[in-house]
């Protein structure tokens, strides 16, 4: 059976409004970075989840280090791509091609437009508090908040479709957004990035994604 005879398309200007708006917050947040306007918020946000401001003990009860350290796996390179392999080898069974590869492609440039803004604005790493977790690079915007809302919302975008159901369908992208937003708190949690970094890296990563649908929307059309 022809997989787009039983799908249920994602309104694609929809999907271009939110990726508009994604990415005019983004650049938003990357001039009042620029500018150092949020500097001292920046650094507020760190200490607040810290007992003691520089200590290297989060507030909060005793399991809440363990808690982040594996949430923000999720945003990990090994564990995020292994995700997107697997469900584009799914959607290639399902004769889903369009999908498979505008879901590959989607992180991918993600991926790479990250590393190309990390080192476009160089922003060194927060040394107000300890680090809880081993990160190198830069900081602006955070890879794992930018990467973890592409992967996630982008994988939840190509499965929305095969689901019938409204109510279902923006449960299912909900739930991606939110965990993506939970990968980008641990980054704050853990000391690694600023608040902004954070911030700035989700909105880039899930306009990256809303850009999916739009594009297939397109490429049909033609």
């Amino acid at each position: 059976m022809n997989a787009a005879a039983r799908t249920y398309p994602i309104n694609a200007r929809r999907a271009l409004a939110g990726a508009t708006v994604l990415w005019l917050g983004f650049i938003a947040i990357a001039m009042l970075v620029q500018s150092h306007r949020l500097d001292a918020w920046d650094v507020a946000g760190l200490r607040f989840w810290r007992q003691g401001g520089n200590a290297a003990t989060l507030r909060g009860p005793w399991w809440l280090a363990a808690f982040a350290e594996t949430v923000t796996t999720f945003g990990a390179p090994l564990f995020r791509n292994a995700v997107v392999l697997i469900c584009a080898v799914l959607l290639l069974r399902l004769r889903a091609q369009r999908l498979a590869f505008g879901l590959l492609i989607t992180v991918a440039a993600a991926w790479v437009a990250g590393d190309v803004m990390k080192a476009w604005f160089g922003r060194i790493r927060p040394d107000a508090v300890p680090h809880l977790v081993v990160a190198t690079g830069n900081s602006f915007p955070s890879g794992h908040s930018l990467n973890a809302a592409a992967v996630y919302i982008a994988l939840a975008l190509a499965a929305a479709p095969w689901v019938e159901s409204k109510g279902i369908r923006r449960t299912i992208v909900a739930c991606a957004m939110m965990l993506s937003l939970l990968v980008a708190l641990t980054r704050v949690w853990l000391g690694v990035h600023y608040p902004t970094d954070a911030i700035a890296g989700w909105l880039a990563g899930a306009g990256c994604a809303f850009l999916m649908p739009a594009a297939l929307a397109c490429r049909a059309a033609r």
